[in-house]
């Protein structure tokens, strides 16, 4: 594997993605921090956190394509549309952001493990208290069965991860996610890497360079902070 830069814990400052390898693919740089300042040039330029170990370095990447939704555009099945309707699910936003992550961080049936460690955990827990990173819950019978969290930039929303306890319930979270967003005229849902989870959804993939164009559109917007609520 090509050498990458190794980052200090300060400055905050990242390599241009455009360099990033080609193998493994958008492995960009390694070092670093989970500081809120670091997460959020990180989003901002491109790049996300994703490692195995908090033994290890932080790695950082920007994948040749980049998994995308434009909100409003979500597949939608008709079993699910009827799930929706009628399955006795409520849906809020940033009422347990903790719990959520919490539950995406539990290993899955076809996993041996999780990248979600607990410096992880603990550093998106700060960025949700910054006003920054926010969480959808699904709920059936007062019980949480679902949800998702991720990164608000500008008029971004950057992905994380996604659970379910009961069938589509993250399905559930991610079209009001995307509903939501499309009101709120957000250009772009960055789910990172494609899968075919993600492709059934609608998800496609986009270019690195487009993306990076479309962020650099993203600058003129302010964060949106604070509690998030469904309009």
């Amino acid at each position: 594997m090509t050498a990458i830069p190794l980052l200090p814990s300060s400055p905050v400052a990242f390599p241009n993605p455009l360099y990033a390898l080609s193998e493994p693919d958008g492995l960009v740089a390694a070092g670093g921090d989970l500081t809120v300042e670091w997460l959020i040039e990180a989003y901002s330029t491109g790049l996300f956190p994703w490692f195995d170990s908090d033994d290890e370095h932080i790695l950082w990447w920007s994948p040749a394509h980049r998994a995308v939704l434009k909100p409003g555009e979500m597949r939608v099945t008709r079993s699910l549309a009827k799930r929706i309707r009628n399955a006795g699910f409520s849906v809020t936003m940033d009422r347990c952001f903790a719990e959520v992550v919490e539950h995406c961080s539990k290993p899955r049936p076809d996993s041996l493990g999780t990248w979600i460690t607990p410096r992880m955990k603990s550093a998106y827990v700060n960025l949700h208290r910054q006003g920054y990173a926010h969480s959808v819950e699904v709920w059936q019978a007062d019980q949480l069965c679902g949800g998702l969290y991720g990164v608000s930039i500008g008029r971004v929303f950057c992905g994380e991860s996604m659970f379910s306890a009961v069938k589509d319930a993250s399905k559930i979270a991610f079209y009001h996610l995307q509903q939501q967003l499309k009101t709120w005229q957000f250009l772009l849902i960055d789910c990172q890497i494609m899968n075919p989870h993600l492709a059934k959804l609608g998800v496609k993939e986009m270019p690195r360079d487009e993306f990076l164009q479309l962020l650099a559109k993203n600058a003129q917007f302010a964060s949106r902070v604070g509690c998030w609520r469904f309009d």
